[in-house]
């Protein structure tokens, strides 16, 4: 902005020696004939009012809206509670450090989940002391869109905060000051030649710190990749696992009907899938399907049938829909290996898309010295995405693509690493969910096998939903 009032402003920072103009060296290093201190504005009431009323009018001019402000620690913490008391806005403020006693925030103070917060800023440079607070803030759920500062050094700050996403608004630009400071006969001409070459010698460029691109799907919400999925499968297990806090699905690979069934009973308030093996069933009978139904319907899961669809289109057909099992008729969800190319799920799909069913192709698995993998693993990503109205998602051992529609489920997982005799291949839900980018952990004898197994499918869902939690907030 300009005017009397913001040159008057500047006259005064110069006379408390928050510009400097002589020779000094930065924290990075360099040789600046340019130093700006704003530190020392708390010691001066009338300029720190000043500051305040002249950078919330860039607030009003610039229309924003906002539900909290927020200043970055801490030069601007002054500014942003001036701010804050003068206008009635309220404020959160943000910890250089999480505290290791009490409450361990970050953020302190009251709002809301998804509220905007309006970042206060003293002076921008690269722009990447704004860029740490919005970290922090958007890691409780804040939304950042907008950034006010006193002075923008215009050294590449404001593009490196617009490919993060955050529009910048200064009340000065560094050659501002440099204009109003020469008129006023504060600097001479060498100082402004020399301040200007340096800044033109200095930039810091936008694509080297920040990349500008969209959210892997992997780190957005179940609910956001709720709204943004297609595949009707796909979007009520994004719902499910939303709604219920859980991304567990328990494998029930149990022989006998009423022990599944009881099992089921016991962990379907913490899951949002349950897998079932029915070939293995020694006792089975129609029955024990319409009772696997009513218990998803109860607790609110999707049943996924694991028969792992290996042959061509015709005979997966039959294998899907007729013998004993009818799986189509009760499963929401089955899976295929991609070996056969992509005529099983053309056949899988004519019969089970009609019934509103989904399909997994099998990308990667956990068992040591398997074959899925390299252009195993490709060609079955470009078998789901020619047919992603049907294909929701991959058996995998983490995230294999970046579309946020498809669901990346996970076998192979315990509390501890690990194996057995048998070659299967034990990672943890932190490495699972929040290191490989998985988006549901299959757990079979961790839960079965345990003295109680509620209490363990609690803790597996605890520990999954907690690493998914971090990863959208890093």
């Amino acid at each position: 902005m300009a005017g009397e009032n913001d040159e008057a402003l500047i006259a005064q920072l110069f006379e408390i020696n928050a510009f400097k103009f002589g020779k000094f060296t930065l924290k990075s290093g360099i040789d600046s004939p340019v130093y700006i201190d704003l530190r020392v504005i708390v010691s001066y009431p009338d300029v720190l009012q000043s500051v305040s009323k002249l950078m919330w009018k860039v607030v009003s001019d610039a229309g924003l809206k906002f539900d909290v402000i927020c200043g970055v620690p801490y030069t601007a913490l002054p500014i942003a509670s001036c701010m804050s008391v003068n206008n009635n806005a309220p404020m959160v403020m943000r910890r250089k450090e999480a505290k290791s006693y009490g409450t361990k925030k970050l953020i302190e103070g009251h709002f809301e989940e998804g509220s905007t917060c309006l970042v206060i800023e003293d002076i921008v440079t690269s722009g990447s002391s704004v860029l740490e607070t919005v970290e922090s803030l958007t890691s409780v759920k804040l939304q950042v869109t907008d950034t006010v500062v006193l002075l923008d050094r215009c050294q590449g700050g404001k593009d490196k905060l617009d490919c993060a996403g955050i529009r910048l608004h200064s009340l000065f630009t560094l050659p501002r000051v440099l204009k109003v400071l020469h008129a006023q006969g504060k600097v001479d001409d060498a100082v402004v030649e020399s301040v200007r070459e340096f800044l033109e010698a200095n930039q810091f460029k936008a694509t080297s710190d920040v990349t500008p691109v969209p959210p892997k799907g992997r780190d957005l919400s179940f609910l956001k990749r709720l709204e943004m999925s297609s595949n009707p499968v796909a979007k009520k297990v994004f719902k499910i696992m939303h709604s219920k806090e859980t991304n567990l699905a328990v494998s029930v690979d149990l022989t006998k009907s009423g022990n599944i069934l009881n099992l089921v009973n016991q962990v379907g308030p913490h899951v949002c899938i349950v897998k079932t093996h029915v070939d293995i069933i020694e006792d089975f009978t129609p029955g024990f399907v319409a009772s696997l139904q009513n218990l998803a319907t109860k607790h609110n899961f999707l049943i996924f049938e694991d028969r792992k669809f290996a042959d061509i289109g015709n005979t997966v057909k039959h294998q899907y829909s007729k013998g004993i099992y009818h799986i189509s008729d009760w499963a929401h969800i089955t899976n295929a290996h991609p070996v056969p190319g992509e005529g099983v799920i053309t056949g899988l799909k004519e019969i089970g898309a009609p019934k509103g069913n989904g399909c997994l192709i099998i990308a990667e698995m956990s068992a040591k010295g398997n074959f899925a993998n390299g252009e195993y693993t490709k060609a079955a990503i470009e078998m789901a995405k020619n047919h992603q109205d049907f294909v929701f998602g991959f058996i995998s051992i983490g995230s294999i693509v970046d579309d946020p529609g498809f669901v990346h489920m996970t076998p192979g997982v315990k509390l501890i690493k690990g194996g057995d005799a048998l070659g299967q291949q034990y990672l943890t839900p932190e490495e699972v969910v929040g290191k490989k980018g998985s988006d549901v952990i299959i757990v079979g004898r961790g839960i079965y096998e345990a003295e109680n197994p509620a209490s363990a499918a609690i803790e597996y869902k605890e520990a999954a939903y907690k690493a998914y939690l971090q990863r959208i907030t890093k």
